[in-house]
């Protein structure tokens, strides 16, 4: 009992950020809750995932906002999910699209392409945008990973086209960030990227997928009530608290 009590507490060191303007809702301030854990286990990241919460690198962290809960965690049901006909679409699209899974690395063309697609962000969506260094890179999506954080390397024509942070928890799949080259936007990678996801979890037999936040009329999280059917979450329970997913169709 105390080993596994061991597991969910972990040596950690918490603090929070000072306020900062919020990427969601204009004119609202952000504050960010973080725990960093230079040693994470499986079953730690398993329950604090199922509580809302994010990781990049040995970071793991979520919104304490003042007199602001707008931020909802959702995540798919995987076992009843329905391909859409625009989404079997997108899956023919791809299939000469080569598909690699493994742990996180950090090479050139990573580099490259994450500086490429958020350049390309910038032009399009106005999305701030600076180039990430090679130790950013390794501290954010490499670092961390453990036994359950990988990557989905999307390949073709020989070349890297998207890379695909995921963790792999006990009840499902987590999803950290995607970004592909703006080069292949009729493959809408986005979505396939996320169909694998299903795809992945039910060879693995994981109930869920858990997609990250929605934020009501936010333009950056649109495309999420595409996948159907979803639970949603209020709040952030504590991990000696059960968490009280919902189910939510908001169309």
């Amino acid at each position: 009992m105390n080993e596994e009590l061991d597991l969910l507490n972990p040596p950690s060191t918490d603090f929070s950020m000072l306020d900062y303007d919020c990427s969601y809702i204009s004119g609202n301030k952000v504050r960010m809750k973080y725990k960093y854990v230079s040693q994470a286990s499986k079953k730690f990241a398993t329950a604090v995932v199922a509580r809302g919460w994010r990781r990049f690198g040995k970071y793991f962290f979520h919104p304490i906002c003042e007199s602001c809960n707008e931020c909802k965690s959702i995540r798919i049901g995987v076992k009843d999910y329905q391909y859409t006909k625009s989404q079997k679409k997108s899956i023919n699209r791809n299939k000469d699209t080569e598909i690699i899974v493994q742990k996180p690395t950090l090479t050139q063309a990573h580099i490259l392409l994450y500086n490429k697609y958020h350049a390309f962000k910038g032009r399009t969506d106005g999305w701030k945008h600076r180039n990430i260094s090679q130790r950013e890179y390794h501290e954010n999506f490499v670092d961390g990973a453990h036994d359950f954080g990988q990557e989905v390397l999307y390949i073709k024509d020989g070349k890297l086209i998207g890379v695909d942070l995921i963790d792999i928890v006990d009840d499902g799949i987590s999803s950290i960030y995607f970004y592909y080259d703006p080069d292949y936007t009729r493959l809408s990678l986005g979505t396939y990227s996320l169909l694998y996801q299903i795809k992945l979890a039910k060879i693995l037999d994981l109930p869920w997928i858990y997609l990250g936040y929605w934020v009501d009329g936010c333009k950056a999280f649109a495309y999420k009530p595409r996948f159907q059917p979803q639970e949603i979450l209020d709040g952030f329970p504590a991990v000696d608290s059960l968490p009280e997913w919902k189910t939510w169709d908001k169309p």
